[in-house]
């Protein structure tokens, strides 16, 4: 069996027994230098599992993981959502429609489906199955909907993708990401609203609407958070790193003397909960390192890339074939170790069709959103499913209709890519 075989086979074979993506990715890669180059190559496992995580911008990753923290536990979620019921009012779908928008402005504070939809999860489920909502329906659309967290900025996804993209400006990623996100959640307004309608969910009769101007005043210090972030890109005064210690330092001040819902002895506690989060995601880098490192020095990559390439001379065919192929590994793995893991490979197939860097990174996010509440892993569906205390089955009808839902924003940003483009262009930012 030749060693490029041995490599991927040994890492498909480990993961299907249950090994953790990230020691799948360091045990294959050690089997793959074995096999194919020498044993005496093993003593660079050290320093490839440093190189992978000695970047200055990953250190952006952990902070935009307490970021996310720190403005869940400030009581942000809830006055986010009073503010929306005040701007779309009783209505059939109103509370869905409010747990669309609440999801998309959460994404722009934490940059994680996850932590998304968590946060909203525990907020708006209890009052959503009071109003009549069905549990699978609910968990299903704040999971789709706060999938475009990994869309709109900061995204730790698009910050990855530009560490292994080389030549790609986070900025304009970043920029690229906001149109595309906000387009991938708005796709989902009406589709909620027509079921409710449909079912009768959430009768508008009597239902009191908050205040819209108490409630926007409430809500306001979280919706300067995204402002300040891509603000300060923006104007220069910010590197992307600095946004995210400006954005913890802010969500800090917000939880401890404007909302008070934050004290010294909880976010200690956040600081160990981002700290266990950030050596997962550390961890799946570092020995992906061994992966990568060992697939370039056997041309695994190289290898693959262009069996690809030889499947079509047509670059929307072979872009659809990526895509649909990037959907199925979404399903089952996370968007850090499909970076990782498929970048190598796709770099190259991206150069030789003159694919766009930036939208082509956009249209992988967009991809790899829609992976995370599309069972059977669905990492967003199994937290909004853990919260409303239903199977992850239960959802699989309400999911696969937001597949196609959101899947259309997919196909409008790959068929007119000034959708994602035309952001970071008029902000003049590098985007060809």
């Amino acid at each position: 069996m030749s060693p490029d075989l041995l490599l991927v086979l040994s890492f498909v074979a480990l993961l299907a027994v249950g090994v953790p993506v990230a020691f799948a990715l360091g045990l294959a890669g050690a089997i793959g230098i074995v096999a194919g180059l020498s044993p005496d190559m093993l003593a660079t496992l050290g320093t490839n599992t440093y190189n992978s995580v000695a970047k200055y911008p990953l250190i952006a990753i952990p902070l935009f993981i307490l970021t996310g923290l720190v403005f869940e536990k400030a009581g942000v979620a809830v006055r986010l959502v009073r503010f929306a019921q005040a701007v779309i009012g009783p209505r059939h779908g109103g509370l869905a429609m409010v747990a669309v928008l609440v999801c998309m402005i959460m994404g722009g504070m934490s940059g994680s489906g996850p932590a998304d939809a968590a946060a909203v999860a525990m907020v708006m489920l209890p009052s959503m199955t009071k109003a009549g909502y069905p549990k699978p329906f609910s968990a299903t659309v704040i999971a789709a909907s706060a999938s475009t967290a990994i869309l709109i900025p900061p995204s730790i996804a698009l910050i990855l993708y530009s560490i292994v993209v080389p030549g790609v400006d986070l900025r304009a990623l970043f920029a690229a990401g906001l149109f595309p996100g906000i387009l991938a959640g708005l796709t989902l307004l009406l589709p909620v609203w027509l079921i409710s309608r449909r079912y009768g969910w959430e009768a508008p009769q009597g239902e009191e609407r908050p205040p819209l101007w108490a409630s926007f005043k409430d809500a306001l210090p979280a919706l300067f958070a995204p402002i300040l972030i891509l603000g300060g890109l923006r104007s220069g005064l910010f590197t992307p790193t600095e946004a995210a210690v400006a954005a913890v330092a802010y969500g800090i001040l917000v939880g401890l003397f404007l909302t008070r819902e934050l004290d010294w002895r909880s976010l200690w506690r956040l600081c160990g909960e981002a700290a266990v989060i950030s050596g997962v995601v550390m961890l799946i880098i570092a020995l992906a390192g061994i992966f990568a490192w060992a697939g370039t020095m056997l041309g695994t990559f190289r290898h693959l890339a262009e069996w690809m390439i030889s499947l079509s001379d047509n670059g929307t065919t072979l872009l659809i074939l990526v895509m649909l192929a990037v959907l199925l590994v979404g399903m089952l793995l996370d968007a850090i170790s499909i970076y990782l893991i498929l970048m190598p490979i796709l770099i190259p197939v991206m150069q030789h069709f003159g694919w766009n860097p930036v939208w082509f990174g956009i249209l992988l996010a967009m991809n790899i959103a829609i992976g995370q509440f599309t069972p059977p892993v669905a990492v967003n569906l199994l937290v909004t499913t853990e919260v409303a205390k239903i199977r992850l089955e239960q959802t699989v009808g309400w999911a696969l209709l937001f597949v196609v839902i959101m899947g259309s924003a997919l196909v409008l940003v790959a068929i007119f890519p000034e959708i994602a483009l035309w952001l970071p262009r008029t902000l003049g930012y590098a985007v060809d």
